[in-house]
């Protein structure tokens, strides 16, 4: 089972912009499906973008325009770089990939608030 680390969350004002890395244990470049999900504080967890190893992406409407998700095989990294951020992104950001099973990160916090 792949191991995945996020790093990169903050808190920053609203409008401000972060960029999220998950960084796997193995190569991604055949991990056909990566992704990115958040959880609001009581509220279920929610699926914000998608990534295939044949570079389509996708991004659910509360984001779409504002997020972009890439790969760096080199690295064995996926990223999640947020602009134009409002309160309503506050959440636990956690990494997903789909291989043989399915793997989660530890998550990492993201808070926007004036």
């Amino acid at each position: 089972q792949v191991q995945l680390v996020e790093s990169g969350g903050g808190s920053v004002r609203p409008g401000g912009s972060l960029k999220l890395s998950c960084a796997a244990s193995e190569s991604i470049a055949y991990i056909a499906n990566m992704g990115w999900y958040r959880q609001a504080p009581g509220k279920q967890r929610e699926w914000v973008a998608q990534s295939t190893n044949m570079d389509f992406a996708d991004y659910s409407n509360s984001v779409k325009g504002r997020f972009s998700v890439f790969r760096d095989n080199h690295s064995n990294t996926l990223y999640l770089q947020m602009n134009q951020l409002k309160p309503e992104d506050t959440g636990v950001y956690y990494c997903k990939a789909v291989t043989a099973s399915v793997s989660w990160g530890q998550g990492t916090q993201v808070t926007v608030s004036p």
